[in-house]
């Protein structure tokens, strides 16, 4: 059964086939897509993404939510984890919200209580967050949920026919024993 995780204003629910053209607005939105690694150009294109969620938590590689408000139901956008690696105890978490929500400190609740589940249940030792560079506010949200910065991959990917550079984040389950 799929967790639903909940906060004071927040419920982290799973993305239904009647999502599509939310994840659609988010990941062909330019202010989401400006310092995000995936973006769709149709609304038939988002079909993988959704896809792509089922897919993870079927196979248990990740886990990705909707960020729906409490009080509304109005989605706010998405987080969640992927790339898992049981033997490592260790996976990459990401996250995405409609830049009308941006500022409300909305994904720094979900974030929150995101990390305590994937230490409890997913017995996670090990998080990690790439940034790209530039995006300073995304670098802000980890650095505050306890997310140690530990280098840049410099010019490691293809953006748009640029080279980019990466930050990379992780947090670690010791870590938040010591806060």
């Amino acid at each position: 059964m799929f967790p639903q995780l909940q906060t004071k204003r927040l419920l982290l629910k799973q993305f239904q086939a009647e999502d599509q053209d939310f994840v659609f607005e988010a990941l062909s939105h330019p202010e989401v897509i400006q310092h995000y690694g995936v973006n769709y150009s149709s609304l038939e294109g988002t079909k993988v993404q959704m896809e792509w969620f089922n897919q993870l938590f079927t196979e248990k590689t990740g886990i990705w939510w909707k960020i729906v408000d409490s009080a509304t139901g109005e989605r706010l956008g998405g987080i969640g984890m992927n790339n898992y690696q049981l033997q490592h105890h260790k996976t990459e978490i990401g996250y995405w919200l409609l830049p009308k929500h941006w500022g409300k400190g909305i994904v720094s609740e979900a974030l929150s209580v995101m990390i305590e589940y994937l230490f409890s249940e997913w017995n996670i030792h090990r998080i990690e967050a790439v940034v790209e560079e530039g995006n300073h506010n995304s670098s802000r949200v980890l650095e505050k949920a306890g997310f140690r910065y530990e280098g840049t991959m410099r010019d490691c990917e293809i953006k748009n026919g640029k080279y980019i550079s990466l930050l990379m984040f992780s947090l670690l389950s010791s870590d938040k024993q010591q806060s």
